[in-house]
């Protein structure tokens, strides 16, 4: 048996219990991690809440169903044969869909396929390890389908935020000129990450966009859901990559008076992009990716993570562990 936090009932952060469930068997294939952190992010509120019902009744799991989509601890197991060059004892992190037969990341063990774990990167702690794995396929997958020319220019939404803070900074490894939005309070954070120009967060940040660069922007990664108010930064042709799933409209829809194309980021694609993942790690072993954790939780206390969630903002993210 090992412990999980798992959703009987939908509604609030209240109806998150620890429960006790089967360890999972490896098989074929597969790796058996032993969990220590686990993130809390906006997309497992959406299990919580029973926007995923539909789905997860017809897929291969029961309740109690468990939220979390990234995780990181040690190899506790490798199903002989299975193609990696990991061993029992090495620190790991890894992406899951709560969706999948692994179930969610809020539990003592996953099995997962080879291509969704990697090393975590060298000198992280299990916690801020836990940040990357999903938060960065996020990041990179955005900037991946806008497949912009090193010295273009792209507009960050959200960059205060822990996939905004990845998107900066994967864009800025990748050549690219970066305008970031963030309150007065997140500026210096921001800076820091490598923007090149900050202007302020909230209604209008197109417009102040297009102010810095009048000839508009390339595209935009729109981290945090501003949809037609980032419209007025982009450039004739520009794109903007909609990042956790807002629905995406007709751009004529958006009011804008030249073409530009709407990206849907859909992070699944990247749950066994192991070459990606592996990346990252190189990317914050070297210094050009920033692990940040806000708070840490113990499982038991995953209701007050989501609370303190919900209640908006977190610089980074919480963390559940199972110690």
């Amino acid at each position: 048996m090992m412990r999980a936090v798992g959703v009987t009932r939908y509604g609030g952060p209240e109806v998150l219990e620890l429960v006790e469930v089967p360890r999972p068997d490896t098989g074929p294939g597969k790796i058996r991690v032993r969990v220590h952190a686990a993130t809390v992010n906006p997309g497992d509120t959406l299990l919580r809440i029973g926007d995923l019902d539909e789905v997860l009744r017809a897929g291969p799991l029961y309740p109690p169903y468990r939220p979390g989509m990234e995780a990181a601890g040690v190899v506790d197991e490798i199903e002989p044969g299975a193609a990696t060059d990991l061993a029992v004892g090495d620190r790991v992190m890894t992406v899951v869909m709560p969706i999948d037969s692994t179930g969610g990341a809020y539990a003592e063990y996953l099995v997962v396929d080879t291509d969704q774990v990697t090393r975590a990167p060298a000198g992280s702690t299990h916690s801020e390890a836990a940040t990357l794995p999903m938060n960065g396929l996020t990041a990179r997958l955005a900037l991946d389908v806008l497949a912009l020319e090193p010295g273009e220019t792209v507009a960050v939404t959200g960059a205060a935020g822990a996939v905004g803070g990845y998107a900066i900074q994967l864009a800025k490894a990748d050549g690219l000129r970066v305008i970031a939005d963030a309150a007065e309070s997140d500026e210096a954070l921001v800076a820091a990450l490598g923007a090149d120009q900050i202007v302020a967060r909230g209604p209008g940040v197109g417009e102040r966009i297009r102010r810095w660069w009048p000839g508009g922007v390339a595209a935009v990664v729109d981290a945090a859901l501003q949809g037609r108010e980032v419209v007025p930064a982009l450039r004739a042709g520009g794109q903007i990559a909609a990042v956790r799933g807002w629905e995406l409209p007709d751009p004529a829809a958006l009011g804008a008076d030249h073409h530009i194309t709407v990206r849907e980021v859909f992070v699944p694609e990247y749950t066994h992009a192991h070459d990606k993942l592996d990346e990252l790690r190189k990317l914050a072993e070297d210094g050009s990716l920033t692990l940040r954790v806000a708070r840490t939780y113990p499982a038991h206390q995953a209701a007050e993570a989501h609370r303190a969630l919900e209640a908006g903002g977190i610089r980074g993210r919480l963390v559940l562990t199972f110690d």
